[in-house]
């Protein structure tokens, strides 16, 4: 199999789908993480944050030295004070992950988050600076 079919030819395990619908429509969840099986050439769950869990809970569940696709409930007020919440997808890819994930998680990226139907944001981030709360709060707005 060649990589170009490799990176396409990416699967995404139902349970993805069915439990990013359950974080969008029941808030079951706070945060979501997935991870590329490379071997199995699929995106699995890894992790889920129950939806007492706070954005640090979060952040930590994201490997320093590994690519993951995540998502995250992020909720914000308003200069009108109104309760609002925005769903973020991030991309994970740190400058210390190998270049051969960041190539597998980058080629799989739009696919994977097509499958996601109700992402509101996108971020990509490199180090956790560029995923910080202030980031989320400019982003949500």
């Amino acid at each position: 199999m060649s990589k170009a079919n490799a990176a396409s030819g990416m699967a995404v395990h139902d349970d993805c789908k069915l439990k990013f619908l359950e974080l969008k429509a029941k808030r079951t969840y706070r945060f979501i993480v997935f991870k590329i099986e490379e071997k199995q050439k699929q995106v699995i769950v890894e992790k889920l944050g129950e939806p007492t869990q706070t954005y640090e809970d979060f952040a930590a569940s994201l490997p320093a030295e590994e690519c993951r696709y995540a998502v995250y409930d992020y909720d914000f007020v308003t200069a009108e004070n109104c309760q609002k919440s925005r769903i973020f997808f991030i991309a994970w890819s740190p400058d210390t992950a190998r270049v051969r994930s960041k190539m597998i998680y980058a080629s799989s990226k739009d696919r994977f988050k097509r499958e996601l139907d109700g992402i509101q944001v996108e971020l990509q981030a490199t180090d956790p600076s560029e995923m910080g709360l202030d980031v989320f709060k400019d982003r949500a707005n």
